[in-house]
């Protein structure tokens, strides 16, 4: 006995219409590239654990993003990589800062990019943590979001698209947000590292953020990777305090905490695809084990399919590559 296609089905085996039908698109337009920058004229340091990623001076970074703009890529989030660390985190709320000097170096040659920077102290203190550590080893949070604040004002004084504080203290939307009206930046939009696990998938980044903790490690402030209803009060509590995207991290490992965060606040959620998963990938990929521009595509599409609207990758310039062809 024959059975009947369903509608989609005959539309997917013909080939007619299937293009139209689909229910999840990947574009340029959804990426956001990450960057890493660093001091120095005309420097370019790879980073050994992220194939394809590399430290770039602020002159290389205006002429990677204009690559990336040109590849109809909208956005890119800025890590600096400071000269010199403290354990107070200064040269993250430096003026002269090297995500401050980026910011008006990438806004004065690409005027429409959208820059977005990252607000945090990890890459800027001597000791690798987030935050101001007290003497028992523990994190001062009002004073930690005293810092943020002053480094998110500097962030956008030099001309920031918006502001992500990827921190995790408590009350640091709050606080940001208040800082930046009160100085007059009120339609800066905040993008909230809302739910940002302790997860093991950030080792090539801290590799390429020089932000690995002296001691310790940061399950205090980051979040526990079972919980997913605490991920979804954290994205509500950021929204409380003004946040206008909330953000999911890692990616692929919590496309469950996607879908329940965009389903429980309804502002645009992003979601980052974060150094070791891009590794994984790259390294499967050199090694033949899997097809890499596939396995990519399919990747960003899940997250997508999610619920993500923004999707933060280092594969972004291959991805707007492989999409326009």
């Amino acid at each position: 006995m024959a059975f009947p296609a369903t509608r989609l089905r005959r539309l997917r085996k013909s080939g007619v219409l299937r293009d139209m039908v689909r229910e999840t698109e990947l574009t340029p337009a959804d990426l956001v590239l990450p960057m890493f920058v660093q001091l120095g004229e005309g420097e370019r340091t790879p980073v050994e654990a992220m194939p394809g990623v590399d430290r770039v001076s602020i002159s290389h970074a205006v002429e990677e993003a204009g690559e990336a703009h040109a590849l109809g890529i909208p956005a890119v989030l800025l890590f600096g990589l400071p000269a010199q660390k403290d354990e107070q985190g200064s040269g993250a709320y430096d003026d002269e800062g090297v995500v401050q000097l980026a910011v008006r170096a990438l806004k004065e040659t690409h005027p429409d990019l959208v820059v977005i920077t990252d607000v945090c102290l990890c890459g800027y203190t001597s000791h690798g943590h987030c935050g101001v550590v007290l003497e028992d080893g523990t994190i001062d949070n009002d004073l930690t979001l005293e810092l943020l604040a002053r480094t998110a004002s500097s962030h956008a004084a030099a001309g920031a698209d918006a502001v992500a504080p990827s921190d995790m203290m408590d009350g640091r939307v709050g606080a940001l947000r208040s800082q930046l009206d009160g100085e007059g930046y009120t339609d800066l939009p905040i993008v909230a590292y809302s739910a940002k696990f302790a997860s093991a998938y950030y080792g090539p980044f801290r590799e390429a953020a020089d932000s690995a903790p002296s001691f310790g490690d940061r399950r205090s402030y980051q979040m526990d990777p079972g919980n997913a209803e605490e991920a979804v009060r954290e994205a509500l509590l950021d929204v409380e305090e003004g946040a206008d995207v909330v953000m999911v991290k890692p990616a692929l490992a919590y496309l469950d905490v996607i879908r329940r965060v965009k389903e429980a606040t309804r502002v645009p959620v992003a979601a980052y695809n974060v150094s070791g998963e891009y590794a994984m990938v790259k390294a499967a990929g050199a090694a033949g084990y899997i097809d890499e521009r596939a396995v990519v595509l399919e990747t960003l599409t899940a997250i997508r399919r999610a619920g993500a609207d923004i999707v933060i990758t280092y594969h972004a310039k291959e991805v707007a590559g492989w999409l326009s062809r």
